[in-house]
């Protein structure tokens, strides 16, 4: 017979070790974890006004926030990127054992080798030194009209067509974003 208490030191040691790792070793990827507020999710997509007829690219998924609310509630198609191993296992997971998993795809890689010209409307809660170093690959591979929408840190050298203070959302259009200040606050700013 296991000592319960033994027992469970082991399973908080284990639990501990892997909260550890979810929150700081994500570091070593490029990023820290930090979810999507859910009022900055359903701005990014009500701003986006994602629909079935798009094909979204949720860059840094983490959990799944917006890949399986654009999916469930919006109808879209979702391709997820993620870098880390944990985080993408539970989105695999939850594609796996949940709703929508026919709209959803989900890619273990860097997100700047992905392929955008797809993508209709691509939604990152990235930190500035990634969104400076992707701006280049969006300008070359976004179709005309795609939607582009950042949570806390805007596009450099992108204007803005809305900017929501509160949740601190901006939606670019592709490519009437190009060639404003750095990611200033467009006509409809400062809500």
């Amino acid at each position: 017979m296991v000592d319960p208490v033994f027992l469970l030191a082991v399973v908080g040691l284990v639990g501990g070790i892997v909260a550890a790792y979810f929150v700081f070793a994500s570091f070593a990827f490029g990023a820290g974890y930090e979810p999507t507020p859910r009022r900055a999710v359903e701005t990014m997509l009500a701003f986006a006004g994602v629909g079935p007829a798009d094909t979204l690219y949720d860059l840094g998924a983490g959990t799944g926030a917006i890949v399986f609310r654009a999916a469930r509630t919006y109808g879209a198609r979702v391709v997820g990127v993620e870098v880390e191993p944990i985080r993408l296992a539970i989105l695999r997971l939850r594609v796996r054992f949940g709703r929508s998993s026919d709209r959803i795809t989900i890619r273990w890689g860097n997100l700047f080798d992905q392929d955008f010209r797809e993508a209709t409307v691509v939604t990152a809660f990235l930190w500035p030194g990634a969104m400076t170093r992707l701006r280049p690959k969006l300008e070359a591979e976004l179709p005309n009209g795609a939607r582009v929408v950042s949570h806390c840190h805007p596009v450099p050298g992108w204007t803005s067509e809305r900017y929501e203070r509160s949740t601190d959302v901006y939606l670019y259009r592709w490519p009437a974003a190009r060639g404003g200040a750095a990611g200033t606050p467009g006509p409809t700013g400062g809500t």
